[in-house]
């Protein structure tokens, strides 16, 4: 493995910020609060978990166990953020962290053993396993937005349909190596 990783691994990561950032956009302050019933999460309550998880994980990574003992994942799930802003806040402090701790990352790190839950992982099993993690989680984030904001959503993707425009325009272009975010 070579640099390619962490170089595309960070330009992952910054994929599903801006993922989450347009859905946000989309969204009013009361819409991030809207519930389907008693037993699910708001996208306030998602947040609120992807950033305690970030924070838990991303803070001293290579040197503590990814789940602090400072930590109140159950606390997470409770809808805590007064407003839109504070949420925002949160988010950013989150990736703001994350961002600390693998972008000074080098090549020779790799293959160190972290721990979460004295479970141990290499550190791009650790990564791979956060990138999942908050991928799944912003899934539910865009998914819970489409359904809220219903015919209004602007599509964070190749909109339905456009399929045969979008393809016309990449293969247009000659072949190379590059990240699949760098047109988006």
């Amino acid at each position: 493995m070579t640099n390619s990783y962490l170089s595309s691994i960070i330009k992952q990561f910054e994929y599903y910020k801006s993922v989450g950032d347009k859905t946000f956009e989309q969204l009013s302050k009361e819409q991030i609060h809207w519930q389907y019933n008693n037993e699910s999460n708001t996208i306030a309550i998602i947040v609120k978990h992807i950033v305690g998880n970030m924070l838990s994980r991303w803070t001293n990574f290579l040197t503590e166990d990814g789940e602090k003992i400072w930590r109140d994942r159950d606390k997470e799930f409770t809808d805590t953020y007064n407003n839109k802003e504070n949420m925002l806040m949160g988010w950013n402090k989150g990736w703001e962290c994350l961002f600390e701790a693998i972008k000074p990352l080098e090549e020779n790190q790799l293959e160190q053993i972290i721990y979460i839950r004295n479970q141990g992982h290499t550190v791009t099993e650790a990564v791979n396993r956060q990138l999942a993690h908050y991928a799944y989680h912003i899934g539910q984030i865009v998914f819970l937005g489409k359904l809220i904001t219903s015919n209004k959503w602007e599509s964070l993707s190749i909109p339905k349909g456009k399929s045969s425009d979008y393809n016309k325009v990449k293969f247009a272009k000659e072949k190379s190596k590059r990240h699949f975010t760098e047109d988006l």
